[in-house]
């Protein structure tokens, strides 16, 4: 087991590191924002929590295009591989032009969530500007699934760092209006996302056309790259369950933030900061599910359930200490994070106190991530989404605001209902994978006897 964890991580770690690159993307964002003013820093949290549910449902589209690739490659077949990227792309292009339309169309809706009136003055621009730049996003998403679903990461961990710098500079100059630049402040940062998000794009695509690595692939094009409604059926099978269980949390986590900012935006600055820190320790739980996921689907390609139970078992174990890691990292250092994303007193005293509440979910985040990567890799995913509704909105959700509202508990209190959603999610999901598997190991050698 030892073994197959290290394989695992092997894999992970350039999908972790570019999923932190990603996420630190947002955090650099926020600190930037953030030295302008609260205001400026609650305006962008307002629009990253009303358009998280629509984004994350695009990347769980971009998903069913690792798993089937995966698949397909533990059978070596390179010509189904190819099929499967090209009505993937086009699947997941469609998708994020319409996420994008719903989004800068639908911006007025934040005038309707009862938010501060300055807040979201601030916060409309902001919105179709980042609504825009989910095209390029999701489209380098889907290239980076094909590349990671065929387990070469490092080329998307590479473009995801290059990101980095580039943002920070762009932000620099145009949140500020260095060297010249017009000082466009939180508008600034919408503009550096949406350029260094196409730059990365970009990119990518023309690593996969061009590239030796990718070659065989491409060479097929004229047999493959063909629009079929049963390959779309078998991505939207993946695609679309996917796409509700990620949406499910974060719309958890979204309809909270959004509840927190009727309260005031100290409290809406404060749980940004929260959210943020745990957003980014919670991208290497998401890079390990899918090192998982592909490891396991791949060997679900060879029938292999006693790999799988293998893989799966030492994966969760993994991700149950680094949550145990992360919960004592945000005890420890929850009066230093905050003072990175600003230095207004009250916000970095309820800051402190939400980043407590951070700490104790860490372990069933972690392990509930992992959970669900593993039920996406043996293509159970209907079952899935129907128990993680029940732990967020049914359970979850509904408590925290009776804590947060009706018991006056406030920010803390919709914290409290997150925890309980995150725990169950975990529990019911690891439990289900691990019957599954059980069952299936079961139901082999039970064959073979005969």
């Amino acid at each position: 087991m030892k073994n197959e964890a290290s394989q695992t991580l092997k894999l992970a770690f350039p999908i972790i590191i570019g999923e932190l690159a990603q996420i630190a993307l947002h955090l650099i964002d926020s600190a930037m924002v953030g030295a302008i003013s609260y205001k400026q820093l609650a305006a962008a949290a307002l629009v990253i929590n009303a358009m998280n549910i629509p984004f994350v449902i695009g990347i769980g589209m971009t998903i069913s295009v690792s798993q089937m690739v995966s698949l397909a490659n533990g059978r070596q077949d390179a010509q189904l591989v190819s099929h499967y990227l090209f009505n993937g792309f086009c699947l997941c292009a469609l998708t994020a032009v319409l996420i994008s339309l719903t989004l800068v169309f639908g911006k007025d809706i934040l005038h309707h969530l009862g938010q501060d009136p300055e807040v979201v003055t601030l916060a409309i621009p902001f919105m179709e500007l980042m609504g825009l730049s989910i095209i390029p996003m999701l489209l380098f998403m889907t290239l980076k699934q094909f590349a990671d679903g065929l387990e070469y990461t490092r080329t998307a961990m590479i473009l995801s760092l290059a990101g980095m710098p580039i943002n920070i500079l762009l932000n620099w100059l145009l949140i500020y209006g260095n060297w010249g630049f017009p000082r466009l402040e939180l508008l600034g940062a919408g503009w550096a996302t949406l350029i260094t998000r196409s730059i990365i794009f970009f990119a990518l695509a023309a690593v996969i056309l061009k590239h030796k690595t990718f070659r065989k692939y491409i060479a097929v094009s004229s047999n493959q790259w063909k629009l079929k409604a049963k390959t779309w059926r078998e991505l939207l099978h993946i695609g679309v369950p996917s796409s509700l269980q990620i949406g499910m949390e974060a719309g958890a986590f979204a309809v909270s933030g959004i509840l927190i900012g009727t309260i005031g935006a100290i409290a809406q600055a404060a749980h940004q900061i929260a959210l943020s820190s745990a957003s980014f320790t919670f991208m290497v739980s998401m890079g390990l599910a899918q090192a998982g996921s592909i490891r396991v689907s791949n060997a679900l390609g060879r029938s292999d359930w006693a790999k799988i139970f293998v893989i799966g078992k030492s994966t969760i174990l993994t991700a149950l200490i680094y949550g145990v890691f992360c919960a004592i990292s945000f005890a420890v250092l929850r009066n230093v994070i905050p003072r990175g994303f600003n230095d207004n007193f009250e916000v970095l005293q309820m800051a402190a106190l939400l980043l407590l509440f951070a700490a104790i979910f860490q372990i069933s985040d972690s392990t509930q991530a992992i959970g669900a990567g593993l039920l996406r890799g043996i293509k159970d995913v209907k079952v899935p989404t129907f128990l993680i509704g029940i732990a967020y909105w049914v359970i979850g959700l509904p408590v925290g605001y009776l804590l947060a509202f009706r018991f006056e508990m406030g920010a803390v209190g919709m914290w409290l209902g997150l925890i309980i959603g995150l725990t169950l999610a975990s529990v019911f999901l690891i439990t289900r994978f691990l019957k599954m598997t059980r069952r299936n190991i079961q139901a082999q050698e039970s064959g073979l006897n005969l």
